[in-house]
C-alpha cells in the first residue's frame, strides 16, 4: 500500500523495499525514492541526439530540457569549456543532420540520482554508436546532471560531461 502510495507520486523505489508505514527499511529516503518524471527527461536528453531511421533532431527538443540561462561543460583534451544550451546545441543538430553521422544514438548504460526536495543530481554513465563518415563510431563517457523540479516538471540547470 506505501510503494503505491509514493508511486502515485510519481516516485519509484530503487531497489528498497518500503515497509507497512511508508518507511524504505534501510535507505535514506532522498537517496532512494526519485521521481520518474527524472528518468522521462534524461531519457528525452538521450534521445534528442537520435537520428536513425531518419529522425531528425530538432534545437525545440534541446530546448525544452533546460531551464533558461542553464549551462553546459565539456571536459575534453585537458581543457575545459562552458557552454549555453545553444552553444551546446546548435553544433551537434548540425552534425546530426548534415548526413556526415548517421544512424547515430546515445544511451543510458548506468546511473545515481539523488533528490533533495525540489532539487537533483544525476550521474550518468552512457554509450554512444552511429556511422561518421560512413565508418563505425562509437564511445562512452559520464554526465553530471544538476536538475529542478519547476512546476511539476523536472529540467536541467547544468550538465558536466566527459567522454572516456
Amino acid at each position: 500500500m506505501a510503494r503505491r502510495f509514493y508511486e502515485s507520486l510519481g516516485y519509484r523505489a530503487a531497489g528498497a523495499e518500503v515497509s507497512l508505514y511508508g518507511v524504505l527499511k534501510g535507505f535514506p529516503y532522498e537517496m532512494t525514492l526519485q521521481p520518474a518524471g527524472i528518468d522521462r527527461l534524461i531519457a528525452r536528453f538521450f534521445a534528442a541526439f537520435d537520428n536513425r531511421d531518419g529522425r531528425i533532431p530538432a534545437r525545440q527538443e534541446f530546448d525544452e530540457l533546460f531551464i533558461k540561462g542553464a549551462v553546459v561543460v565539456q571536459s575534453a583534451a585537458g581543457k575545459t569549456s562552458v557552454l549555453s544550451v545553444a552553444e551546446f546545441a546548435e553544433p551537434r543538430i548540425a552534425l546530426l543532420t548534415s548526413g556526415k553521422l548517421r544512424e547515430f544514438h546515445e544511451w543510458e548504460t548506468a546511473s545515481s540520482t539523488q533528490v533533495v526536495s525540489g532539487f537533483a543530481t544525476r550521474t550518468s554513465r552512457y554509450e554512444k554508436s552511429g556511422l561518421l563518415d560512413s565508418k563505425l563510431y562509437a564511445g562512452g563517457g559520464a554526465k553530471l546532471f544538476q536538475l529542478v523540479n519547476l512546476d511539476g516538471q523536472w529540467r536541467i540547470v547544468s550538465l558536466c560531461w566527459y567522454d572516456s
